[in-house]
């Protein structure tokens, strides 16, 4: 006998050892109940799995037996074949937590690594993504099996998305893992990795003073998230904050621990319940860590009406010239209202926009442009200056010097010191530029 048939001959017959033990014993339910947890993560009731299968090792003397490579160890292996996550099981090990997303197509598993996307030698039957889909559903017992898609969160947040049936191809179901991964960098860490120009650094520090509204752009995985969260930890951690998110992608706690920052998960149902409440709130500044549809982006909006300043929101998008009209688009599909109009309101909200792109290299991330953004009230027209422009063939980056007058009036109230520092460093940076933007 092979040694992977070997391999799977004792997977069954550990699965048949426990089957019998919990068929006869007169708490089935209790079973059961220790089984869902066991799938669903719940550590007590998974290290009870190990040390039963570690004691039916032992005492049948096959300790020593093959298994297969991407798994820590035998009883594990056992342990994930038959109850838990399969070949996905090597995604949450130690190795691959820096991982963002992995993926099952069909019987393929790949996992993200250095900003691609890998095969891996593993495989999982379809019986046995029948069985993983059904343990996942464990996580949401309201969820009917014959759905053909699903979305649920594991107890570390990691959230799964499954297509299955109709909606794909014979034998090409799809099971997408998606953790966050928010590092927390500090700027020049930002720096060491290329992700932004060490020159900035002073300025970027001085900028974060002056509680401008941000916006930071790009496409996924271009690490305008990780920029929010690196800017976010330079924050003054006096200031009340709330941040609002549809998943629970950035640990505020993490970043400054000290600073007194509500943080709130709502998708857009509960944000439309919510709003007015948010609209009331005295907090010193929002987060909108993804601004995922126009319901989301006509809050940032109000709230930013109000006067409210040291917004920060991320938002997907190709070109950042064209945010105010788009983001005015998914705002009128939402709640209604003139184009025209909502974008003059979305230029007036914010202050900034920071583009970022992901190289060919897709584990190499830049800062790609620089906009000043504003609304002239007395002509109605939208402008976008851009300040500072990445140059691809020289991997360096070009500076325009402009503070617009509305953002030196504001930065000027906001922290006198500061500014005069923003100011000098912006025009020595513009000074250096080789090159026009």
């Amino acid at each position: 006998m092979k040694q992977e048939e070997y391999f799977q001959e004792l997977c069954r017959s550990v699965s048949l050892f426990f089957f019998e033990e919990w068929e006869n014993t007169s708490h089935m339910n209790e079973q059961s109940r220790k089984i869902k947890k066991a799938i669903i993560g719940y550590q007590d009731e998974v290290e009870e799995f190990i040390r039963k299968i570690r004691g039916f090792l032992s005492q049948n003397k096959c300790k020593d037996t093959w298994y297969p490579a991407h798994y820590e160890s035998l009883e594990w292996a056992i342990y994930h074949e038959n109850w838990g996550l399969a070949g996905m099981a090597e995604w949450f090990s130690e190795c691959y937590r820096e991982s963002s997303s992995a993926k099952i197509i069909g019987d393929r598993v790949y996992f993200m690594d250095e900003g691609k996307m890998q095969l891996m030698p593993q495989r999982i039957s379809r019986e046995r993504r029948e069985q993983l889909v059904r343990a996942l559903l464990l996580l949401t017992p309201e969820e009917r099996l014959d759905k053909e898609t699903h979305e649920v969160y594991m107890l570390d947040g990691t959230r799964i998305t499954m297509f299955s049936g109709g909606m794909t191809k014979p034998e090409q179901d799809v099971i997408i893992f998606r953790r966050y991964i928010i590092p927390t960098y500090t700027f020049e860490e930002q720096a060491e990795r290329g992700t932004i120009p060490a020159e900035a650094i002073p300025l970027f520090k001085a900028w974060v003073k002056l509680g401008y509204n941000m916006v930071f752009t790009g496409a996924i995985r271009s690490a305008k998230t990780t920029f929010l969260a690196t800017w976010q930890s330079y924050e003054d951690p006096s200031l009340e904050g709330v941040m609002i998110e549809t998943d629970p992608e950035i640990p505020v706690h993490k970043l400054i621990p000290e600073a007194p920052v509500v943080q709130l998960i709502a998708d857009k149902e509960k944000l439309a319940g919510i709003s007015k409440n948010l609209l009331r709130s005295d907090a010193d500044y929002f987060i909108l860590a993804e601004a995922r549809d126009g319901m989301a982006l006509d809050t940032a909006v109000r709230i930013a009406g109000k006067g409210t300043r040291r917004m920060k929101m991320t938002f997907h998008i190709r070109f950042p010239m064209d945010f105010p009209y788009d983001a005015a688009w998914e705002i009128s599909r939402s709640v209604g209202g003139d184009m025209k109009g909502i974008a003059q309101r979305v230029a007036g909200a914010f202050d900034y926009v920071f583009h970022f792109v992901q190289l060919k290299d897709k584990s190499q991330k830049r800062l790609n442009g620089i906009y000043e953004m504003r609304f002239d009230r007395m002509t109605g027209e939208i402008f976008m200056v851009r300040i500072c422009s990445y140059d691809l063939k020289r991997d360096t980056w070009r500076w325009h010097y402009h503070v617009g007058d509305e953002k030196r009036r504001m930065g000027e109230d906001e922290d006198p010191i500061a500014f005069i520092t923003f100011d000098r460093l912006l025009q020595d940076l513009d000074e250096r530029s080789e090159g026009v933007i």
